[in-house]
């Protein structure tokens, strides 16, 4: 179990890190808050947003594309949100991750109050139908993050960027015994119990 990857990424200065179960219990026994925000960080830029900052052109004119952008940002958001949250599951309580998430980051203030109409129109739209419902359009060119009821894929990811990055931040400043971070530890434990 110790041996177990929670996580595979390239860090900032392109090193390969590996964070095992064994990595992760080793930094909650040192309360290394540096080393936990920086691994929950990378753990989920890698997998939500970092694949979508590739700059090669061809596949930003061919390859490149808004909807499976947006589908991963929600994926993002309902992650994010459980791990602020400390819920062990996200199950009923999407939308309300949805609501609490745009409500409460200020990198978003266009959608403030938007939680639920970008849950049921964007994020089940594009899960369970493989479109936006309810008039919603994505876009990659639009000079706006929103207008109307278009958003611009490029524009969210960069903003929902800066609110992982805030995360972190929150966590490296918070008290080790801070409900930030027991809601992190509750989350951890029951990924990796996931992981068995």
């Amino acid at each position: 179990m110790n041996n177990i990857e929670l996580a595979r990424y390239f860090d900032e200065s392109g090193k390969k890190c590996i964070v095992t179960v064994r990595d992760y219990n080793s930094y909650l026994a040192d309360d290394d808050k540096e080393a936990i925000a920086c691994f929950v960080f990378n753990r989920l830029y890698s997998r939500y947003i970092k694949p979508y900052k590739y700059e090669k052109k061809k596949f930003k004119k061919e390859y490149k594309n808004g909807f499976s952008m947006m589908a991963s940002y929600c994926l993002l958001i309902e992650t994010l949100q459980s791990f602020k949250n400390g819920w062990a599951y996200s199950n009923r309580r999407s939308e309300q991750a949805f609501k609490e998430f745009f409500t409460n980051n200020a990198h978003l203030h266009e959608l403030n109050n938007k939680g639920s109409d970008i849950y049921k129109n964007i994020r089940c739209g594009i899960l369970h139908q493989g479109e936006t419902t309810n008039g919603w359009k994505i876009t990659r060119e639009s000079h706006h993050l929103v207008q109307g009821k278009t958003i611009n894929a490029f524009k969210f990811g960069n903003q929902l960027e800066k609110c992982l990055g805030d995360y972190r931040t929150t966590l490296n400043r918070a008290e080790w015994d801070s409900e930030a971070w027991d809601n992190l530890r509750t989350k951890m434990r029951k990924i990796i119990e996931h992981c068995a």
